[in-house]
Parts: structure tokens; C-alpha cells; sequence
């Protein structure tokens, strides 16, 4: 065994295997996967290795298609064939039609990926698998590539390939210890001796927190019992002279694929397990769990009425072992957060299906730095310090119950809330607010109309729709106030703060004392990295100067590790971070001025205190930080509180403002009202798959500085031309909002994806952003948008439909 080289794998289940094998198709060969017993031993040999091509994002799909063409590949390959049934075909079944609007938005989704799904009637259900009753069916959703593949098979063909690569592989080799050192490489210790790593990869499947407790991080992973059973042969089967599809079945909770003759059939039961919480067996290897086939009745009896054939049959096999689950049920893909040259592929629970993509984003990422697509949703660091143990397992719980039930627009389960609150969340539920979660705080959604106010979820406009248009109108017309708990808050100093600062966002960073600037900074690839808020505080008795970094609530970690690892030795840098120990409160509206000077002393006119200012100020007796910025486009001011001090603030607000018919306002209304401004969503519209440009932010972008991350990559991908370009649409429908990820259509053509969607309050407009092919991108260009089935008529329009000159937030 060698003891130098580039990468080293830990774990080999299909996560280890195959980001081994896509280091190799990357071009580096000096890489390493050690097992602590044999390949496939842990979650990998006992899955029901089910591959299909659906997924909640176009990520998803696109990673699962990578799966599919890949393992098709494998299993034709003359020298090492693997089994893979292909394109046997599955079915989502639904019994509402909300399910059935998500099928037909997932139907668009996919086309975009250039993968088909197709919606179907009961009936149809039922002519393409003849074992299903079509009680209680409204319709589904058919995948024709579902299939399945044999575990055990798929991995050894991945460790075959690496190794003719030059990668090495060494079973029964556990990791006993791991250390970074100086220079952020790691020693990797193991009964065989010590490797030095450049890089280590943490894949372990159920083992992931040991080997994290060993890095000094807890993964927020969980272990669940899991089990399914196969079935005596079916004569049904027999007889048909075809494979049968998959089915997955929300209404029933389990899923059932063809193995040999009879069925595998497996559950998502109510009355489900945790495990391994307090430690796994360092013998457990190629093991199993207890049957328990008494948790499963209430769901059996479901699968048994869906299926009738299951009651005349006899139960060949059962099988119950873990499989891993994340908070919100997306693995965990890409770097750890707070470590450099670390990265995992973990919580992979469906890893036979996805793992293949999986470990092909991986592999990009460690030798690019990024992936062909936005990796956020699966990035590691979108869970931050609430993510413990306990939190953890009641997420896992929840997303296991609900498996094949897809999150709607706007929905947020109550498992694990309130994970993380303000002062002010107990006082603003008392005024009636209902909670939205952001990164696992409790952000105010909007404000319900009388107490028993309930929404209903789906893909069409509900009740709230009319209960935000009259919180906009009061924050258009009067003055509103809402609390963004959460939102990302870095303090900069140091001598060599601005020229680090400039040198990290692509455009002008303002050095003005008491100004406020908008950055955006990019990857060394010259694509979209994130957007910062930067605010000089001028001196006062609070400290000397310094520089707020703000920016979205999700990009604490992933935010501080960037700019971290660009601090150079000998540059004088500090970051703070100062997330969790203040929140902000808006107040926005044509009075928010007048709110704000009979809460402050001090002139807070339009001469002393302009737009894009930032003074620090006593609210009633809360010292604070204010900021005249407008994510709403009304005249507004982001007024940053230290938590203990926030209650105070906000009275001071609520008492000031009663004299101008002050209203609260929740994010939904933020939402419309930054559409009709063109303000864009970090992760929603600003994404690493595109760069300034063609986001439409060349104003922010200034070419002619000497230098700036991705400054030369941005200048190479010049001429070529923009690939695609962010375009507003004003949509010829009353009824639903631009979902993201519909596909925008011309000609019968798929030309572009819809990032973020809503209707404008106060444009009467129905508005979506999406990235379209460059033709398209003309204002007055008409297209569709295919929304939940229908083709929707849809113009280009420019990109601010209200108040485009900012005329409102400097009056």
C-alpha cells in the first residue's frame, strides 16, 4: 500500500466506488478507496437498488439520468456485463389532483433535462401494470427507464474500471484516525500504516459520523430500519410475458418491483425506526436487523388492497437494514464545511439509483472546484450549527414517512420546529403569523387573516394569494414592518479588509464611510459564486471602522468557508461572524421614514440620511444598525438588532408606527414585490451554472480592474457569447405562478428553465424569471411555459416592471 497520494476515498458502498471511478474519469489516477471490511458490506448489498429517472430539481434529474446512461453502459460492456434491468418502466401513482398537478410540473421540469415523463389516467395505470387495482386512483406518472440493477455487480464494475485507471483499492483496511496538517493535507491512519492525503472523502454510508468525530464534524445524517420482503413466484408474472413496471405508491407508502418470478415489495411505515443513534456494532458488516414485519400492518394492508396478488401469495424473504437520511432528505454532496480539502457523499438513501451521478458531481467538484450544474441542493454546507443529532433523527422520521410524497410550493413540515427563533417569534405568532423555515429558522411567511386560517397546499394560487396582495398594498401605500431572522451578517476588519474585498467581488466595492454597496463574486471558473450586501460602518463608540458582509440566510457556512480560504498568510483579515446574534427588521412603505424618526433620534431626511446609507442609532432604547436598502422597492430600511435588544426595537417600532396605520408583512409579499423589482434570489436565480452576464448583471462587473476571482476565466468565455440569458416573463394566466424548473417552449422546443415565479401585487402582472436561449431574450419576445401541463402564452418584458427608474426608495 502506498503511502503518498492524491485522494482517499473512505468507504466502499456504491458512494466510495463511484466517486473513485469518476476521479479516474477526471483524469487523476493517484487515488485511493480504503473499505474497513469488504466492497458493498454496509447499506449498499441489501438495497432494492431501484434507477429511475425522477427527482425533485433538474439537478436530480440530471445526476439520475448520468446514473442511468452510465450503468446501461456497464451492463453492455462484453468484458464485465452486470445485470441492470432497463427501462422496465415505473409508475408514481396519486389519488389527488394536487399529485397529479406535481406530476405534470415535474413532467415539464424533466423535459428541460431532455428526459420524457408522461402523466396517465387510472385506466392506463392499469393497462401497463395488471396486477393494480384502480380503487381509489386518480392517475400517475410513468417513467419509461425505471429499472433496477444488481448492487453488488454495479460496484465492482466501478472498482474494476478505476482500478485499470491506476486507482487502488484495499479492502479490510479501516481509517483509525485522521489529522490535518499544516498545509490542509491529512495523514489517514490505519492499521496498515499512514497515507498522506491531499484530499480525503468521507463516504461511509451508517458509519459517516465516525469517521466525521474523527475530522472534528457531525454530519447531520441519519440511520432508518428499512424493510421490504420478496414474494414466491406470481403466476400473473409468469403468464405475462413482460417485465412488470415499478410502482411507488404515496397512498399506500410502499413500492414493489419484479425479482425473478414474484415481487420485492417494500414499505415507508408510519410506526418507523431510528437507528444506530447511540452507536453501531463495529461488527455489524454484511448484516442485518431484526425482522419486524408487526410494524408494517397498517401499510401492508394499504399494499395489499392496491395489489391484490399479495394476498395469494407466500413471503419468500425478508430483509430489514439501515439506510441513511438527511434533514430534508437530498444527500449531502460536496465540501465539509469548516475543513479544507474535505469533502463527503453521505445520506445517499437512495444510493443504487442516484450514487452513479453522485459520485460524477463529486469528481468534478474535488478536481474543478465546481460541478457541471448548481450543486447547492445538494451541498453539505445548506445545514448550519442547528443541525444536531436529535433534529436530525425527527427530520429523518418525517421524510420517512412521507417518501413518496414531494414537498408543495410553500409547504414546511412541523418535524423539528422551532429548531431556531428570535425574540420575537413567540410575539409575532401571538400577532397572528404563520412561519415559513429558512436554513431552520422561523421566518414570517404572512400574517393569517383570523385565527383559524389554514392554506392549502398545491401548484395553484390558495388563500394566501389575496392575504399577500393586501400586505403589499399596505407596504405600497402606507408602511409595513416584517423581521428576517437569519439573514447572514459577516464583520470585516483589518487594514487590508477593502483590497481583500475587492479582489474577491467583481465589481466596484464602495470604500465610502457610511455607504452601502451591492457586490457579486464569482468562481474561478467565471461563474456566479454569491451576493454580498457590503455596509462601512463609519467610527463610533461602539468600535472603530469596519465592513458588514451580508448576505443570504443559507450562505452562512458556504459564504465564510469561501472567503476564508482566500485570507492569504500575511494578510491582515479577520471575520467575524454575527449571524446568530442579530436579526433584522424592515420597515418599507411611502411612511417608513416617518416610522423610523419618531422611533431614532437624529435626521433621518433623504439629504442626511440618503438611499444606500448605513449609520448606527438607538431604536427607542435598542441600539442599532440602519441600512436605507429596499428589497421590496419601496422606500425601506433594514434596521439590524442584536437579539437581545430586538423585542425592545420593535416595540419602539409597532408604538411609532401606530400613528401611521403600521401593518406586518411576511416574506411572501417580499417575494412579489422583488419580482416586479427584478431583484434576484440567491440560489433561485443566481446560480454557478452561469455567469454575470448572462445573469444580466453587467453593471455590477468591472472589466477594467486589475484583478478579481474569475476575472480571466470571465474574459475566455467572452467570445463566445452568452450560452443563456436571464429574461423576466409576464405570464397570460390568473390561476398558478411560474413554478421553478418549468420549461419555457417555443416551436414545440424546449428554450429555457423558469428560476422564480409570482404574481406582481401592484403590476397586475403575472411574473416569472428564467434563463432562455439568447434569441429569445428580447423584450416582447412571446413563448409558453409549460405549467402543469398547459402550454402558458408568455412575453418578455423588461426587467423592472414597477417603478423601473428607483425613483420610490430615494423619495
Amino acid at each position: 500500500m502506498k503511502t503518498r497520494t492524491k485522494v482517499v476515498v473512505i468507504g466502499g458502498g456504491i458512494a466510495g466506488c463511484s466517486t473513485l471511478y469518476h476521479l479516474t474519469r477526471e483524469g487523476w489516477s493517484d487515488v485511493m478507496l480504503l473499505e474497513r471490511d469488504e466492497l458493498t458490506s454496509g447499506t449498499t448489498w441489501h438495497s432494492a437498488a431501484q434507477v429511475t429517472n425522477f427527482g425533485m430539481t433538474q439537478t436530480m434529474v440530471g445526476l439520475k439520468s448520468h446514473s442511468i446512461r452510465l450503468y446501461k453502459e456497464l451492463a453492455d460492456d462484453p468484458e464485465y456485463p452486470i445485470n441492470y434491468h432497463h427501462g422496465d418502466g415505473g409508475i408514481r401513482l396519486a389519488n389527488t389532483p394536487e399529485q397529479m398537478d406535481g406530476y405534470r410540473h415535474f413532467t415539464s421540469m424533466a423535459r428541460g433535462m431532455g428526459v420524457d415523463f408522461e402523466v396517465i389516467d387510472a385506466e392506463e395505470c392499469a393497462r401497463r401494470h395488471p396486477l393494480i387495482s384502480t380503487d381509489n386512483l386518480i392517475g400517475g406518472l410513468w417513467d419509461p427507464l425505471d429499472g433496477d440493477i444488481d448492487p453488488a455487480q454495479l460496484c465492482q464494475a466501478l472498482a474494476r474500471r478505476a482500478r485499470k485507471a491506476g486507482a487502488e483499492i484495499h479492502r479490510h483496511t479501516p481509517v483509525t484516525g485522521l489529522r490535518q496538517l499544516a498545509d490542509d493535507t491529512w495523514s489517514v491512519e490505519t492499521p496498515k500504516g499512514e497515507i498522506h492525503a491531499d484530499i480525503v472523502v468521507n463516504a461511509c454510508g451508517y458509519r459517516v459520523n465516525e469517521v466525521g468525530a474523527m475530522m472534528g464534524v457531525h454530519h447531520p445524517v441519519m440511520s432508518m430500519e428499512h424493510q421490504y420482503f420478496i414474494t414466491d413466484d406470481i403466476p400473473a408474472i409468469l403468464e405475462a410475458g413482460h417485465r412488470m413496471p415499478l410502482i411507488r405508491c404515496p397512498i399506500s407508502d410502499f413500492y414493489s418491483r419484479q425479482e425473478k418470478s414474484g415481487l420485492l415489495v417494500g414499505f415507508y411505515e408510519q410506526d418507523c425506526r431510528t437507528w444506530g443513534m447511540d452507536g453501531i456494532d463495529p461488527h455489524f458488516c454484511n448484516d442485518l436487523c431484526p425482522d419486524d414485519l408487526d410494524r408494517i400492518t397498517d401499510v401492508l394492508e394499504g399494499a395489499f388492497a392496491r395489489m391484490p396478488a399479495l394476498t395469494e401469495v407466500g413471503i419468500k424473504s425478508v430483509v430489514n437494514g439501515p439506510i441513511t437520511y438527511t434533514m430534508d432528505g437530498a444527500p449531502l454532496v460536496g465540501p465539509i464545511p469548516g475543513k479544507r480539502n474535505a469533502f463527503c457523499i453521505i445520506g445517499l438513501r437512495a444510493g443504487l439509483g442516484e450514487g452513479g451521478g453522485h459520485g460524477w458531481l463529486l469528481a468534478q467538484q474535488i478536481v474543478h472546484g465546481e460541478a457541471c450544474y448548481d450543486t447547492w441542493m445538494l451541498d453539505p454546507r445548506r445545514f448550519t450549527g442547528h443541525a444536531n443529532v436529535e433534529l436530525c433523527a425527527l427530520k429523518a422520521i418525517e421524510d420517512y414517512q412521507n417518501e413518496f410524497r414531494f414537498h408543495f410550493p410553500h409547504e414546511h413540515r412541523p418535524a423539528g420546529r422551532p429548531a431556531k427563533t428570535t425574540p420575537l417569534t413567540a410575539v409575532l405568532a401571538a400577532e397572528g403569523a404563520a412561519f415559513g423555515v429558512v436554513t431552520g429558522w422561523e421566518r414570517v411567511d404572512y400574517i393569517k387573516p383570523d385565527p383559524g386560517f389554514t392554506e392549502t397546499h398545491g401548484f395553484r394560487f390558495n388563500e394566501v394569494h389575496d392575504v399577500v396582495g393586501q400586505e403589499v398594498r399596505a407596504v405600497q401605500s402606507g408602511v409595513g414592518l416584517t423581521e428576517v431572522s437569519g439573514f447572514n451578517r459577516f464583520e470585516i476588519t483589518g487594514k487590508d479588509a477593502h483590497g481583500f474585498l475587492d479582489r474577491m467581488i467583481c465589481g466596484r466595492v464602495t470604500r465610502k464611510s457610511g455607504r452601502v454597496g451591492l457586490g457579486y463574486l464569482l468562481n474561478h471558473h467565471g461563474m456566479l459564486k454569491g451576493e454580498a450586501t457590503i455596509a462601512n460602518l463609519p467610527d463610533s463608540h461602539t468600535g472603530p471602522a469596519r465592513i458588514w458582509y451580508g448576505s443570504a440566510a443559507a450562505a452562512e457556512y458556504h459564504d465564510m468557508d469561501w472567503l476564508t480560504m482566500h485570507v492569504t498568510e500575511g494578510m491582515d483579515v479577520q471575520i467575524r461572524s454575527l449571524t446568530n446574534d442579530w436579526t433584522i427588521l424592515v420597515v418599507a412603505g411611502p411612511k417608513a421614514r416617518d416610522v423610523l424618526s419618531a422611533a431614532a433620534r437624529g435626521d433621518w431626511s433623504s439629504t442626511a440620511f440618503p438611499w444606500l446609507s448605513v449609520r448606527e442609532a438607538f431604536i427607542g432604547i435598542a441600539p442599532a444598525v440602519v441600512m436605507s436598502v429596499s428589497f421590496s422597492g419601496e422606500s425601506a430600511y433594514e434596521i439590524h438588532v442584536p437579539n437581545a435588544h430586538l423585542h425592545a426595537a420593535y416595540l419602539a417600532l409597532r408604538t411609532a408606527g401606530a400613528a401611521h396605520d403600521l401593518r406586518l408583512f411576511g416574506s411572501r409579499a417580499v417575494e412579489s414585490m422583488r419580482l416586479e423589482k427584478g431583484y434576484l434570489h440567491w440560489k433561485s436565480d443566481l446560480l454557478t451554472e452561469f455567469d454575470p452576464f448572462e445573469t444580466g448583471l453587467s453593471r455590477f462587473v468591472k472589466m477594467d480592474k486589475p484583478d478579481f476571482i474569475g476575472k480571466a476565466a470571465l474574459e475566455a468565455r467572452q467570445s463566445d457569447g452568452p450560452r443563456k440569458t436571464l429574461v423576466t416573463l409576464s405570464l397570460e394566466c390568473s390561476d398558478r405562478a411560474a413554478t421553478p424548473g418549468a420549461s419555457v417552449m417555443h416551436g414545440g422546443a424546449v428554450i429555457g428553465t423558469i428560476t422564480s415565479g409570482d404574481w406582481g401585487h401592484r403590476t397586475g402582472l403575472n411574473l416569472g424569471l428564467g434563463f432562455v436561449n439568447p434569441t429569445f431574450g428580447a423584450p416582447g419576445t412571446v413563448v409558453s411555459v409549460d405549467l402543469l401541463g398547459d402550454l402558458i402564452q408568455a412575453r418578455v418584458i423588461a426587467p423592472c416592471p414597477y417603478d423601473p427608474d428607483t425613483t420610490r426608495p430615494r423619495q
